[in-house]
């Protein structure tokens, strides 16, 4: 499947639920970011180097994938090793996209921003 597969408003959703994570004003220590690969939307908090040398890091928050049988998402989370895990935890597993990023946002297990 291609990105271009993927409901371009929920790619556009995406986009500003990662702007309005962070403040216009802290862009340089911290934003949000999404990367698309196949059906999967990963959410990440992106900071520079601790000493301005290199690349920014990437620390993947949840993860979003596409059912496109069911022209909807399910949420993941990811653990200490970078594997992903059906977020069944809390009160929305499935749904439209704005469903699981109020989850994401919201956060009542405490899984995705700490």
């Amino acid at each position: 499947m291609a990105v271009t597969d993927l409901p371009e408003t929920d790619l556009r959703r995406v986009g500003r639920f990662c702007a309005a994570m962070w403040p216009a004003e802290y862009a340089d220590q911290a934003r949000a970011e999404y990367h698309v690969r196949g059906r999967s939307v990963t959410l990440c908090e992106t900071r520079p180097p601790w000493n301005g040398i290199g690349e920014w890091t990437h620390l993947p928050i949840a993860q979003l994938r596409y059912r496109a049988g069911r022209g909807d998402w399910t949420l993941h989370w990811a653990d200490r090793n970078s594997r992903w895990h059906e977020y069944h935890q809390g009160n929305v597993f499935s749904g439209s996209m704005a469903a699981l990023l109020a989850e994401v946002d919201e956060d009542p297990t405490f899984i995705f921003k700490g």
